[in-house]
């Protein structure tokens, strides 16, 4: 089967209020691209909303739009690993649904793509609206302390928005790792990959879907999966505390000689709480190492797939797509082939 020339995976979270406009704007910006070879992959990752009701409709009403209906929710990478599972394109465009990320650059990025002979191309924030100074403040730091930290160069200040080649996709689905961090696992992979800058807008409707707690988790995730330099922690903050010995050693003495010191308790304090903290840091770093391999050993699928609205052309090779999910996509597929201008794509295996 000839592939598509480009398919469009969106991760969808109560995004409601954002799909006509998403689908819309995607729908547009690829046929520009592309003309009619495209598909739009949008991956409902357990929305309490209206959201799958809705992909359903589009479905109905667009033959190169599929919906995904997980079976409950399994986060943002998650889900975009299984867009990123299910989709057959050449080429492969990564979106989030609330259109910060313009779509309209989809043209210039196949432009950049081929010009520069690169198999990813990534969009690097220039400005970023309607975030708040903490906002932009967090993720500045974030990316800094990343790139010190990570033992690959991973881009500053670039999300998941990106267009890659299908040979890069299917290296990055070799990596079968749960947690996943995919903007580092992109780097990771290598290949030539190239910059492209832009400004980010506001959201289009809605509100966000990281909150602190959830971008803490992923800043654990993207630290814990591309560096090991928390655990190499533990001695250096050994030698430090050896310093610090040397000069409470100091401190006492003068203590002691001048009469000043609270006889025991400034130097009995002070190492207690030192090395209490220290200890508790270093037990907090082997435990969150600990707990990857502990769900790593585990081989689950990646994600579970419950539902399918369209036509699939990709393969399940991360996660599961249940029995009736097949079946309907099977027979979806058989009637497409039948129909003359059905588009005869064979179905998820």
């Amino acid at each position: 089967m000839t592939p598509l020339s480009l398919s469009i995976v969106v991760p969808c979270f109560n995004e409601e209020a954002c799909l006509p406009e998403l689908h819309a704007r995607l729908s547009k910006a690829a046929a520009a691209a592309v003309g009619e070879d495209y598909e739009i992959v949008l991956v409902n990752d357990g929305s309490r909303d209206g959201s799958w009701a809705m992909m359903q409709a589009l479905a109905e009403r667009d033959p190169r739009l599929v919906a995904i209906n997980l079976s409950r929710n399994h986060g943002h990478q998650l889900a975009l690993t299984a867009g990123l599972d299910l989709c057959a394109g050449a080429r492969i465009l990564i979106i989030d649904a609330d259109l910060q990320d313009p779509p309209e650059l989809l043209p210039e990025m196949i432009a950049e793509m081929e010009r520069s002979e690169a198999d990813v191309v990534y969009a690097v924030r220039r400005a970023r609206a309607g975030e708040t100074a903490f906002k932009r403040g967090t993720a500045k730091l974030f990316y800094r302390l990343l790139s010190r930290l990570a033992e690959i160069e991973i881009p500053r200040d670039t999300g998941d928005f990106r267009l890659m080649s299908r040979r890069a996709l299917d290296a990055l689905l070799a990596l079968p790792e749960q947690s996943r961090f995919i903007r580092g696992m992109v780097a990771w992979v290598g290949f030539r990959q190239v910059p492209i800058v832009y400004d980010r807008a506001e959201r289009h409707a809605g509100e966000t879907k990281y909150p602190l707690a959830k971008m803490i988790r992923f800043a654990l995730d993207a630290v814990t999966g591309f560096s090991t330099a928390p655990l190499r922690m533990a001695s250096h903050v050994g030698m430090w505390l050896v310093v610090a010995s040397v000069l409470l050693l100091i401190y006492i003495a003068i203590g002691f000689v001048t009469g000043t010191a609270i006889q025991g308790w400034t130097s009995l304090m002070l190492v207690v709480v030192v090395l209490g903290a220290v200890q508790m840091f270093v037990l907090g770093m082997i435990g969150e190492y600990l707990g990857r391999l502990y769900v790593e050993a585990k081989k689950r699928p990646l994600y579970i797939v419950s539902d399918i609205a369209g036509r699939t052309g990709g393969a399940a090779r991360l996660g599961h797509v249940a029995q009736a999910a097949e079946e309907a996509s099977g027979a979806e597929t058989i009637a497409a082939s039948d129909t003359p201008g059905g588009s005869g794509k064979r179905p998820i295996a």
